[in-house]
This record gives structure tokens, sequence and C-alpha cells, in this order.
């Protein structure tokens, strides 16, 4: 692509990636992801021959379109551009980069602002699940500055609330696709669950560690990552996912007691490397595991009475907070979440 790709480069809640109109990406997968891989600049570590930040965190993509659904104003096909592989995966969603979809949409053109905010009907391609995005459009305008802070992200910047509905069993086609609270794997006590984002969910101290230690102590701890991993490649045949091997999900999430007056304290695994926070829609998936009584969350979160519910979910740079809607059964109907995000330039990418 010598002549290049007009791209947006902006920061979804705690990501960072390139969105594109789908029309103007090459016109085949095949095409399009031997783009991207260039113009990210994987496979390499430090994906120095690219817009790649090293890290899965910033090499991420979206691809929005024009919706056709009666439902929906755009399509969202997420995108995970490996870094040191030659890989781009559309196995996930991403509620991170999805905070930017709704600006995005309305600076392209494809949703028209209105007055105060707008409403952003989004159709997320990879789950096949609805998500909207409420963007402040002061005088019909994308705002990106504001008074909002969500942890994991230094200053302040414009809320963008995203709400979700019907989201659970996304991926695996039920929230809990053995139909129990809790599994066991390798004498592992696991909940594995999909409302939004395919998670394991597992108690820390039972693959020895703590759940405190900070992201550069998991990182470098490769006997705990290879036991997750053990556990991963298990528990991806058992949540109707196949042979995840060389998939971005399930993630791996380790959690213990909340010290910080939140619900619980998690360290989630992406699947191979410590998140800096935590995802979007694993942190609404592993606020729902909480709720499950039976399983190794609920054992040890600190959850109140009510609907709706927040709970906030403690990760290594602070807090993400989940609002949950249940029924008279207790099952979890809708998630919101508030996310910010900015746009950091408008160009031509080259691959």
């Amino acid at each position: 692509m010598n002549d290049g790709v007009r791209a947006m480069w902006m920061r979804g809640g705690t990501s960072k990636g390139g969105y594109f109109l789908a029309d103007e990406l090459p016109p085949t997968a095949a095409d399009r992801d031997a783009f991207l891989l260039r113009a990210f600049g994987s496979p390499d570590p430090r994906q120095i021959d690219g817009m790649g930040g090293a890290d899965p965190l910033t090499s991420k993509v979206a691809v929005v379109s024009a919706s056709t659904r009666s439902d929906a104003d755009v399509d969202y096909l997420f995108l995970q551009v490996f870094v040191d592989e030659a890989v781009v995966s559309d196995a996930q969603n991403c509620g991170n980069l999805l905070a930017g979809v709704g600006p995005f949409a309305i600076e392209r053109g494809l949703v028209s602002a209105k007055a105060a905010s707008t409403d952003v009907r989004i159709f997320m391609v990879n789950t096949g699940k609805l998500a909207t995005a409420n963007v402040p459009t002061p005088g019909g305008k994308v705002r990106y500055d504001g008074p909002a802070r969500i942890d994991g992200v230094p200053g302040t910047a414009a809320p963008i609330p995203l709400t979700f509905a019907d989201i659970a069993g996304s991926s695996c086609g039920a929230l809990l696709p053995t139909g129990q609270a809790c599994d066991v794997i390798d004498g592992v006590q696991v909940t594995l669950i999909d409302n939004g984002m395919p998670c394991v969910v597992l108690r820390a101290s039972d693959v020895g560690v703590t759940g405190y230690e900070d992201r550069a102590t998991l990182d470098a701890d490769e006997v705990l990552k290879a036991r997750l991993e053990a556990i991963r490649l298990q528990a991806g045949p058992l949540m109707n996912l196949g042979d995840v091997t060389a998939q971005s999900v399930p993630k791996m999430m380790l959690v213990t007691a909340p010290r910080e007056g939140g619900a619980i304290c998690v360290r989630s695994f992406i699947p191979h490397r410590c998140h800096a926070s935590i995802g979007v829609l694993g942190a609404v998936t592993v606020a729902t595991a909480c709720l499950l009584p039976g399983s190794p969350a609920s054992a040890l979160a600190t959850v109140a009475d009510g609907s709706p519910l927040q709970l906030d979910i403690e990760h290594p740079s602070g807090s993400t907070g989940c609002v949950l809607e249940r029924d008279a059964a207790g099952q979890v109907t809708a998630a919101a979440i508030l996310r910010t995000a900015r746009k950091l330039f408008d160009g031509v990418l080259f691959g």
C-alpha cells in the first residue's frame, strides 16, 4: 500500500490503536492483515518499523463501517495485531477501543452529531452484540476534553458511557458454557464464563501468588505463566472455543479479596502478558462472576444487594467501575461502564 490508507489514531479507554473505515482498507482479509502487520511493525518485540507501541494494549485496530442493521448505526470489527507474531486476530472484542468508535463515526460522517450529546449504536461484529456509546457533542462537534477520570490514563477527558445489553455468551454461546459456576482444571477451581469476554476466573492463591503483585513481577514469573497457559489450553474446548493456542481468548483472571474498597481485586492475563489494568468486557465478566454462588470469585468478593449494582474491580492501575442490572431471579441483564477517548492524529498510514 505505497499510497497509504487514511487512519485515525486514538486512545480508547486504557488502550490505543488505529481506526479505519472498512472500505478504505484492502478488500480481502489476507491483504488487510498483511498491510496491518507492516503498518504496526509486527512481528517485532519493539515494533520499531511501525506504529505499534510494543504492547498488546497499543497494537489494536478498529474497523468501522455504516451498518445496514435497523438497530445499529455502525458496525465495529476489532482486530488484535500481535506484537511478536505475524498474527492479526478477530477472536475477541475490545471494550476499551470501543470507546473511540462513537467519536470516530461522528468525525468520519457516519453519524450526525446532535446539539449536546449523541448516542451511537454500535454492532460489535466479533461477538454479534450491541453497545451504545453516548458521545459529548456540544455545538454538533465531538468534544474530547472534560472532567472524567479513569484509572490507567493520566489526566481527565470527556465522559463516554458505554452500555451493553444481551452480551452473555457472546463468544461461547452461554454465560457459563459448561453450565457450572465452578469447574476444576489441573486441580484448580475455575469459573469458565463469558459475559462479553471469554474468561477463566480463578483464585490467585491457587496458583501460588497473592494477586496483589505488580505487572512487572507477574510478567517475569515464567512458572506462573506456564501454569496459566496449561489451564487456558484445557479451558478452550470446554468453552466452545476449540484449540486456543494461537488465540487471544480466553483471558486469565486471577482474583483475590479487595483491599481498596472495591468488590474484587484482579490481575488479568491477556492471555500471555499481565494487563496494566483490565479490559472493559473483562471487567464486566469478572463482576458477573462475583455474583455467582459457588464461584471462586464470589467467595472473595464484597458485594451489596440490589439492582442496579456498582462493582469496582481493583487492578494494577486503580479500579474500573461496572454497573450491572439484574432481574428478579438475580440474572445479569445489562451492564454499563464509563470510558474516555482522545483523538491523537488523523492522516495517512503507510504499510
